[in-house]
């Protein structure tokens, strides 16, 4: 099994994914624990003093102003951590909960927070025997970090509340730390709230999403290629040197991937071969480029932000290298939730899009030639009409899935916490979009495929082709009179979403830009 080895200066996206869906297991370096006892030592000797420290000593947020004498603070600590484990709502999944796990783990280990090594450990511990606290879908604001979804991880620590064990039941966290040999956590001073106070959850979303959406995008330029191809389009408009003159790089690769899937096509440039001769194509063949280019541009900074996020140690108050513990405010997730948000805009205009190329295939007056809707026998078979609704129905949520929860906030705290990001609620959004968007391009997929095998005597180009062979050997099927589509549109789902479709076509064109 792979190894994800956590030191002191962060982690990568490989590594978060690798965790959170791979199952990697996870070791802490000796770096890191080295740098764990050394926090430790300085947050012991806070400890000790009589004056008052934020997180060590005394209470939490709005209550801070309370000293709390040594008697009580490991009280303290698990309150802390009971108290905000206060989420509601459905479990949300498993992939999600080990990334926000992995990560706060890659923020302990930097020897920013003060836990003890042996706290790390249990939270390897916990991941490596496939244990997944169950983590509610509403109770973070995205400020102070994500404090309920992550005190639920950190009560499982404690053997207390519920976990879902390796075999996918719900059971008592304790019942299973005890079946894996693992030793509930005594949480000592500052360690409770070091274990909540991280935007964690809303960074592991990020990571995947960020993921799906290079895989999706690249699938994308595939199906706008094919629809090109089905509509006698011209692939003139992606020459490089028309977007060298307008140098984003997005575009340019873009229309890179386009060029390379409809190298060799017989079917292009017809445009006075039909009853409606055209000088251009429809803005949602020839823009395509500029759309897709946006939205990977848009990937392109959200990614970096995440590999600034996955540098960073987020928690409050921190250890700093000179031995100063400090208060700060890097748990707000304004930087994250405003890419999360930014992501979903991209997702539904990059859907909105494929959608109007689909509705274009279906209608008899638009697509130069095409059966209406494309259907084996117009007025008996109603053909694609149905499906395009589907897909207009997931565009539609799409566009609603793009109002921005940063834009939003909502005080907390008796007012001590009066402004906040919103990025748990943006994440999850996300997440939904993400699965809608491969929808869309999976229902662009199989019009475009369709009509491209409608084109009798034309020959399609070789990167076509071999997208539309693994298509079929996949068991969504090609023309014919109507069926149960919806096996079909469930098949196309599952080929985009695994890869498949950018797989076939790399196998002809090379790796996608």
């Amino acid at each position: 099994m792979h190894t994800v080895v956590v030191g002191t200066s962060g982690t990568t996206a490989q590594d978060v994914i690798a965790v959170a869906r791979g199952n990697a297991r996870v070791e802490l370096s000796p770096e890191a624990l080295a740098a764990l006892a050394k926090a430790r030592e300085i947050v012991d000797a806070l400890a000790a003093r009589p004056e008052p420290v934020y997180g060590v000593s005394t209470g939490f947020g709005a209550l801070a102003t309370r000293h709390i004498s040594p008697e009580l603070r490991a009280q303290l600590q698990r309150n802390i951590v009971r108290s905000h484990a206060a989420g509601m709502g459905a479990p949300v999944e498993r992939e999600v909960v080990r990334a926000l796990m992995f990560l706060r783990l890659k923020t302990v280990c930097s020897g920013r927070t003060g836990v003890r090594p042996q706290v790390a450990q249990t939270m390897a511990d916990v991941l490596n025997a496939g244990i997944t606290p169950v983590v509610h879908e509403y109770g973070s604001l995205g400020c102070s970090g994500d404090l309920a979804p992550l005190s639920h991880c950190a009560l499982t620590l404690m053997g207390e509340g519920d976990a879902e064990g390796p075999d996918g039941r719900v059971r008592p966290a304790g019942e299973l730390l005890a079946e894996h040999g693992i030793e509930p956590v005594e949480l000592r001073e500052k360690e409770g709230l070091a274990l909540l106070n991280g935007t964690d959850g809303m960074l592991g979303m990020l990571i995947m999403a960020l993921a799906d959406l290079d895989r999706l995008y690249k699938s994308a330029d595939i199906t706008a290629a094919l629809s090109l191809e089905a509509l006698l389009g011209t692939q003139k408009v992606l020459a490089p040197e028309l977007h060298a003159i307008r140098p984003h790089p997005g575009q340019g690769a873009a229309a890179a991937n386009m060029l390379a899937v409809l190298r060799g096509s017989g079917l292009t440039g017809h445009f006075q071969q039909d009853e409606a001769p055209r000088v251009q194509d429809a803005y949602s063949v020839r823009c395509a480029p500029q759309v897709a280019g946006a939205g990977r541009d848009t990937l392109a900074h959200a990614r970096l932000v995440a590999e600034r996020e996955l540098a960073s140690a987020v928690d409050n108050p921190v250890v700093l290298p000179d031995g100063r513990v400090e208060s700060n405010g890097n748990f707000h997730g304004a930087p994250v939730a405003y890419v999360l948000d930014f992501l979903a805009i991209a997702a539904a205009d990059l859907g909105s899009i494929a959608e109007r190329r689909t509705d274009r295939l279906l209608d008899k007056n638009r697509s130069h030639g095409l059966p209406p809707f494309l259907a084996d026998d117009a007025g008996v078979d109603s053909g694609l009409m149905i499906a395009q609704y589907t897909q207009a129905a997931l565009v539609s949520e799409l566009k609603r899935l793009a109002v921005p929860a940063s834009a939003d906030s909502i005080p907390s705290s008796a007012m001590q916490e009066d402004h906040v990001s919103m990025g748990w609620s943006a994440a999850r959004k996300l997440r939904t979009a993400v699965g809608n968007l491969g929808r869309i391009i999976a229902v662009e997929l199989y019009a475009a495929t369709r009509a491209i095998e409608l084109r009798e005597g034309l020959t399609p180009a070789p990167a076509s082709r071999a997208a539309i062979e693994a298509l079929r050997a996949a068991g969504v099927r090609g023309p014919g009179p109507d069926r149960f589509l919806a096996p079909d549109l469930e098949a196309a789902d599952a080929f985009v979403r695994e890869g498949g479709l950018v797989e076939a076509v790399e196998k002809v064109t090379g790796p996608l830009a």
